[in-house]
C-alpha cells in the first residue's frame, strides 16, 4: 500500500515524511509565506502546506461581525481578522512556485467549495480535509469529483464521521490517508492518544498519518517509531509572533532537529540480525578480558587453573575456552601477568 502525494510516495516501504503546516502562521504576508517555505527547504521537509477560505461564504454575519478584540486580532471582527490573514489566487499561485522551484510540493487545505475552486484553478496536486470540515459532506462530495488524493483530518472526528468521510469521497485506500489528530492548540501530551493508531489499521486499509498540535518533537518522533508514515507539524518563524498557532509551532530548530529524529530512526532501529559491528572490535580488544597468568609458568609446566585468571585487553582466549590448555603443557617460559596464547601449549 502506498499513496503518492504528487511526486512523494507515502507507505510502508517509504521514509517517514513531514508536512511543514504553514497555514496562516504567514499572517497574510507574503514575505514571511516565503521565509516558512525557505524554513521547510533548509530543513529538508518536502511537503509544504497552507489553507484557503472563502470568508463572505464560510461565516453567517452574525458570526463575522462577532468582535474579535485580542493580543492576536488582525481585526476587529473575527470576519475582518479572517480577511487579514488570507491570501488570494495569485498570491496561493506565487507561493506554489514558489515551493515548487525549490523541488518541494506545495498543497492546501482548502475550507470551502469556492476555495477549492481556487486551487484547482492553480493545479494544486491534492487536498488536504482539515478536522471542522470532515462532516462537510458538500466540500468531500466536491473533492471525490477530482480523483486526487485527499488527506483527512480527524481532529474534531468519531468513527462514524471517518466512515462518512470516506463513504463520500468514494476514493480508493490508496488515495486517501488517515490522520490520527487532536484538535487543542497547544495539544497536552495526554491527549495525543498515539495508540489510536491500533484502532485505525484494524477499521481501515487507508495509509495512517499524525497531525500533531502538541509542545515540541517527542509525540512526533514517537509517532513515526509507532508506524505513522506521515507527520503534520505546524512550523513558525518566531513562536512569539501575533496568532492563535504560533505558540504550538516548531521554530528553525525544532523542525530540523524533528527532521533529524524521523530521519535516523530507521537507521537506530537497525536489523534484526544481532551482529558485532567491525568496530565493535576495537573496543572489544579494549575492554573485554582474556586468560592471564597470574604466576611465572616455566617451560615444561602443566597448566593448572589456579595458574590463571581474567584480565584486559581482551584480544586472547575467552574463560569459556580456558580447556583448550588446562592440563596441558607449556612451550615457552610465560612470565607473570601475561595475555596466553593457546600455541604456547601443547
Amino acid at each position: 500500500m502506498k499513496v503518492t502525494l504528487d511526486t512523494i510516495d507515502i507507505g510502508n516501504d517509504f521514509p517517514v515524511q513531514i508536512i511543514g503546516e504553514i497555514g496562516q502562521n504567514h499572517n497574510g504576508n507574503m514575505e514571511i509565506a516565503k521565509k516558512l517555505i525557505d524554513m521547510c527547504y533548509d530543513c529538508n521537509i518536502k511537503l509544504v502546506k497552507f489553507q484557503k477560505r472563502d470568508i463572505k461564504t464560510e461565516f453567517t454575519e452574525e458570526a463575522y461581525n462577532k468582535p474579535y478584540i485580542n493580543k492576536n486580532s488582525f481585526g476587529e471582527t473575527y470576519g475582518k481578522h479572517r480577511e487579514f490573514l488570507e491570501l488570494n489566487k495569485e498570491q496561493h499561485k506565487e507561493l506554489k512556485k514558489y515551493a515548487n522551484d525549490k523541488g518541494l510540493v506545495y498543497f492546501c487545505t482548502p475550507c470551502d467549495i469556492p476555495s477549492l475552486k481556487i486551487m484547482e484553478e492553480i493545479e494544486c496536486p491534492f487536498y488536504k480535509v482539515a478536522s471542522r470540515d470532515i462532516t462537510n459532506i458538500p466540500l468531500l462530495h466536491e473533492l471525490s469529483k477530482l480523483k486526487k488524493p485527499v488527506i483527512i483530518s480527524t481532529g474534531m472526528a468519531n468513527i462514524d464521521d471517518i466512515d462518512l468521510a470516506l463513504e463520500t469521497l468514494n476514493l480508493p485506500s490508496n488515495m486517501v490517508i488517515i490522520m490520527q489528530c487532536t484538535s487543542e492548540y497547544p495539544c497536552p501530551p495526554e491527549n495525543c492518544n498515539l495508540n489510536v493508531l491500533n484502532t485505525f489499521k484494524k477499521q481501515y486499509k487507508n495509509i495512517i498519518g499524525f497531525s500533531d498540535h502538541s509542545d515540541g518533537v517527542l509525540a512526533s518522533t514517537i509517532a513515526s517509531i509507532m508506524g505513522y508514515k506521515i507527520i503534520e507539524k505546524h512550523i513558525t518563524l518566531d513562536r512569539c509572533m501575533k496568532g492563535t498557532d504560533q505558540v504550538g509551532s516548531l521554530e528553525f530548530d525544532g523542525l530540523k532537529k524533528l527532521q533529524k529524529y524521523i530521519y535516523n530512526i530507521p537507521i537506530i532501529m537497525g536489523s534484526f540480525e544481532k551482529k558485532q559491528e567491525e568496530n565493535i572490535l576495537i573496543n572489544k580488544q579494549k575492554l573485554m578480558k582474556s586468560i592471564t597468568s597470574n604466576t611465572f609458568i616455566k617451560k615444561g609446566e602443566i597448566l593448572s587453573e589456579d595458574m590463571i585468571c581474567l584480565k584486559c585487553p581482551g584480544n586472547g582466549l575467552l574463560w569459556k575456552e580456558k580447556n583448550k590448555i588446562i592440563g596441558k603443557k607449556s612451550n615457552i617460559d610465560i612470565n607473570n601477568d601475561t595475555t596466553l596464547s593457546l600455541e604456547w601449549f601443547e
